[in-house]
């Protein structure tokens, strides 16, 4: 209908489709307007007022809810190694942009037939990561030889569908310094110096415990679970650089908890997408309720400068042009001497640093200025 083009500058294009598929096609224009009317109403009186401390309104409310969060974490049933942090810590962990997780996770969907749950099994064994300590029973230094000796179990090499010749092979690529010989179960690394000591021969001992056989590499738990009507994998440890490359897998929805790995693999647009949905599932599922924008701009902050940054005094807080709002933030005298060397000046634009030196702050619906020609009064 024509009716929805006079509309099109008034509200998003968005809420015109909403409206659409929420209306029968059989609707009077006088109805439908009404309609429009009242989205457009809706849409106006949603919007925030020039000036509003949007920010502290933000921290307010997240904070507020924040302090009401447990602070235990949440176990998946029937799996003691599978834990996920939840609650406050994670909220921490995502705002300050740690790099290095607690507990790193990734939800891996399906391609058909594995999401009916064909074969789920085997992917997942084929997605778990295998360390030689994994397939083997029993590690020894043999000191007549200089050698180190590998038993390894022929059930578990089963399971992942190992076999003897390619796990050598494995081995053998990745340490040049040792002859790799097979003995009947088995494994038998011989250093080609003869001159090695016992603490060589212990470190390596330790070293190719966690060599890498099989699977995919940070992946050190795999769960298989039902999710309404079909079937996905939740993994502890992650890599979605590797998992995405997989035929089996779902690349338009596998996702993974680490931010900086989402950025790194899909950009800095995905990664403020996962900001703002792991925040929301934190609270969602502590249940509170805090609105969504207030987690976008948060998400927005931190992903304005075209990396993820945190919430901290190295990351957004450093990139503040004011000098007095990054003294408030701590090490103040630090920054006002890094700016006294350099001669910066600070325009007091901001709200802290006008409050810190007793000025009125430049924000609230009173900041636009409007003029006015006085009209005779003849």
């Amino acid at each position: 209908m024509s009716i929805y083009a006079e509309y099109a500058n008034k509200i998003p294009k968005r809420v015109i489709d909403e409206v659409k598929d929420g209306v029968p096609e059989s609707i009077s224009e006088s109805k439908l307007k009404k309609i429009l009317d009242e989205c457009v109403r809706e849409y106006e009186s949603s919007m925030v007022e020039a000036g509003e401390a949007v920010g502290l309104v933000s921290a307010e409310s997240i904070g507020e809810p924040g302090t009401q969060m447990t602070l235990n974490t949440f176990h998946f049933a029937g799996v003691a190694e599978m834990n996920v942090t939840m609650g406050l810590p994670r909220v921490i962990e995502i705002l300050d942009g740690r790099k290095s997780l607690t507990t790193p996770m990734m939800e891996i969907y399906l391609k058909k037939p594995y999401s009916k749950g064909e074969n789920i099994r085997k992917l997942a064994l084929a997605i778990k990561g295998t360390k030689l300590r994994d397939v083997a029973s029993e590690f020894s230094i043999d000191m007549a030889e200089n050698a180190i000796r590998v038993l390894l179990d022929k059930e578990k090499m089963k399971e992942i569908e190992l076999t003897e010749s390619s796990i050598g092979k494995s081995v053998q690529k990745s340490i040049k310094a040792y002859n790799v010989k097979l003995e009947d179960g088995m494994l038998a690394l011989k250093s080609k110096s003869k001159e090695i000591t016992l603490n060589e021969l212990y470190k390596m001992k330790e070293k190719i415990k966690s060599m890498h056989l099989a699977g995919v590499k940070g992946v050190t738990q795999v769960l298989p679970v039902r999710r309404e009507e079909e079937y996905i994998i939740i993994t502890a440890g992650s890599n979605l650089k590797d998992v995405l490359e997989m035929e089996e897998v779902d690349a338009t929805r596998t996702t993974t908890n680490d931010i900086f790995e989402i950025e790194s693999v899909l950009g800095i647009e995905a990664a403020r997408k996962a900001i703002i949905d792991e925040v929301f599932k934190v609270i969602e599922s502590q249940g509170l309720n805090v609105d969504v924008r207030h987690i976008m701009l948060v998400a927005d902050t931190m992903c304005t400068s075209g990396s993820v940054r945190g919430i901290t005094r190295y990351g957004i807080v450093s990139q503040k042009s004011s000098v007095l709002a990054r003294a408030s933030f701590e090490t103040p005298i630090k920054h006002i001497i890094n700016a006294s060397l350099i001669g910066e000046v600070d325009y007091l634009t901001s709200v802290v640093e006008n409050v810190m030196i007793n000025q009125p702050v430049p924000i609230g619906t009173g900041l636009p200025k409007l003029r006015m020609k006085k009209q005779n009064e003849n």
